[in-house]
């Protein structure tokens, strides 16, 4: 789990995402804050979505220890903490996928409109990656999972 920031109308906002051992994108969400309740709330979307990690590897960063205490007093949980300088080097490598995308835009005019653009390159950057279910056990091409998206 990590956050990167991301221009919005000339201010820096925060784009949390969590990445699992394989490199497989888990949550991501943009927030316009960087403190312990917008940690915590990505994390109780992330956990809700895919279900309750054993572990969480973080950089140093307070905001998202505080976010996972707090997840773990309020929903009485034993995520373990691991905070690491090289633990988490899979979600700062896959931000870069985002960010080699985002870096030419020169940031976003409003908030609702980056919300949007980062999602579909987020589902974009899953296709890539292998991550999207395949209908009938047949390999789709990135052009035909997207279409699928959009037909199903």
């Amino acid at each position: 789990m990590d956050e990167t920031s991301i221009k919005v109308g000339g201010h820096w906002k925060y784009l949390y995402r969590a990445v699992d051992k394989a490199g497989h994108t888990v949550d991501f969400v943009l927030t316009a804050k960087r403190d312990r309740a917008a940690a915590q709330r990505f994390l109780t979307r992330a956990i809700g979505n895919n279900g309750l990690p054993e572990s969480i590897a973080i950089d140093k960063s307070g905001a998202n220890t505080a976010g996972i205490e707090g997840y773990n007093v309020e929903h009485d949980a034993t995520i373990a903490i691991r905070q690491c300088k090289y633990l988490n080097n899979i979600v700062e490598q896959d931000h870069r996928a985002v960010k080699r995308i985002v870096r030419p835009m020169l940031g976003f005019k409003s908030f609702h409109c980056a919300r949007v653009i980062l999602a579909g390159i987020e589902i974009m950057h899953m296709i890539r990656k292998g991550q999207m279910q395949s209908n009938g056990g047949r390999t789709l091409s990135a052009a035909q999972q997207f279409y699928s998206l959009v037909a199903g």
